[in-house]
């Protein structure tokens, strides 16, 4: 086995777990592919688009927003985020992530563990990223 992995961003497989969802899914590394315990992707948010309210039990999901601007809400608590922010939500926390922006926003997602997240995205449809998407991913956009 090889001492890493490696994955283009902009060459990644997209996922969107249901048609009606906001956003969707530029998978990294996950347990599928890597033989890895946690999911890592690059998670894209329509202008106006959101998470789903959702909580995880044992797993943290942490948040780096590459580009765009939203908020994240968390058992009644909102928090602006930006480009260059970090968020850690703990297990247990009903969160939503919503971008408030005029952009898309990007933000480089990581459940750990897995917790049945990277199963979840590729149940989803495969979809294609745009060529804001690729500009963003590649870093141009950024």
């Amino acid at each position: 086995m090889n001492s890493f992995s490696f994955q283009p961003a902009h060459a990644a497989e997209v996922f969107q777990i249901s048609p009606s969802d906001t956003n969707y899914f530029a998978v990294l590394f996950d347990p599928a592919k890597d033989q890895v315990e946690s999911i890592y992707v690059v998670e894209i948010f329509n202008v106006g688009g959101a998470t789903p309210p959702n909580a995880h039990t044992v797993a943290h999901e942490f948040f780096f927003v590459l580009s765009g601007e939203g908020v994240a809400v968390s058992n009644g608590e909102q928090l602006p985020i930006r480009k260059g922010d970090s968020l850690l939500l703990r297990p247990g926390s009903e969160h939503v992530i919503r971008n408030t922006g005029t952009s898309k926003l990007y933000t480089l997602t990581v459940m750990t563990p897995n917790e049945g997240f990277a199963e979840l995205i590729r149940s989803g449809t495969r979809c294609e990223l745009d060529a804001e998407d690729l500009l963003v991913l590649r870093g141009v956009g950024a």
